[in-house]
């Protein structure tokens, strides 16, 4: 299977023997196919073109996305199940805790999760909705803790109580601690400590319910480490494959399967040109070559 550069060349042959045809897709369509004829089950790619866009709207994990998926799942047989190749920087999670429990509803437990490179917080949860998830030695997870408005949830909570046991020992302190926490709306930690046990619930639920099958030993210590500040120290923290297995993550080794490994590094390749050459944003994709694609408005010229 071509490498990044070869993919690159084959785009470029594409364009030459079919220039009324978009080659990034027709390359990407060819290789995402390939992933479902290897393994003989459906396929939809996840998405978003963050890393090549750092600022562009639209790359997060969002209420849209499930209209991509719908889209995507039609008129697919459900009785293959699913395999969902994820790449995000995670998102919303109330659109998360939606998009899984539609996924649920389409293929219940037969939803396995591929990472080719990254998945993060959002992507993650997601990740732990299946029954299983390949990785690479270059893949990697994310902390699952929820964040509001850029600042970790747990954080938030702990200078708090950090600033309450210092005022208690030192009074003096309280002008200092009071610049500080003003920068907290009133409710902002009520909210704090309500996207934490929301997002911890929802992942326990769905651990609980596929991967872990019922092993609630496992699922602590899973969403322990996963959603805990101050063990990840950051949000953006890249958690490895063999962490994953060291905490009771249920792991396939992509390496495993050399031709499945090469199909889908060469479909991350493939959608990794097409964020780079294009105004994509995010696209959802299945085998079959239906896709929903999401675009940033271009840079106006002056």
């Amino acid at each position: 299977m071509p490498n990044w550069n070869e993919v690159i060349i084959e785009i470029q042959q594409e364009q030459q023997k079919h220039p009324n045809v978009n080659p990034l897709d027709t390359v990407r369509r060819k290789y995402l196919k390939r992933v479902s004829e290897i393994t003989g089950r459906n396929t939809i790619a996840y998405y978003s073109g963050w890393l090549q866009k750092p600022t562009a709207p639209g790359t997060a994990v969002g209420d849209k996305d499930k209209s991509g998926f719908m889209l995507g799942i039609n008129k697919l047989d459900r009785s293959q199940g699913l395999d969902l190749i994820l790449h995000t920087p995670g998102g919303d999670i109330a659109a998360t805790e939606s998009l899984v429990d539609y996924l649920y509803s389409m293929y219940d437990k037969d939803i396995r999760v591929i990472v080719p490179q990254i998945s993060m917080s959002a992507g993650t949860m997601i990740a732990f909705a299946s029954k299983e998830i390949v990785m690479g030695k270059h893949s990697n997870l994310g902390p699952i803790d929820p964040q509001m408005g850029g600042l970790a949830c747990q954080a938030v909570l702990n200078e708090f109580e950090q600033a309450k046991d210092d005022i208690k020992q030192n009074p003096h302190s309280a002008a200092l601690w009071q610049v500080i926490i003003s920068k907290y709306h009133p409710t902002f930690l009520g909210a704090c400590q309500q996207a934490i046990e929301w997002s911890e619930k929802m992942v326990s639920d769905w651990l609980e319910y596929n991967m872990c099958n019922g092993d609630l030993e496992r699922v602590k210590n899973i969403v322990g480490t996963f959603s805990n500040h101050s063990v990840q120290k950051s949000h953006s923290r890249h958690i490895s494959k063999k962490e994953c297995k060291e905490v009771g993550l249920v792991i396939s080794d992509l390496e495993s399967n050399q031709e499945l490994q090469d199909a889908v590094l060469t479909t991350h390749h493939a959608f990794m040109h097409t964020f780079s050459n294009t105004h994509c944003v995010k696209i959802i994709e299945n085998h079959q070559g239906v896709a929903y694609i999401e675009q940033a408005a271009p840079p106006s010229s002056h």
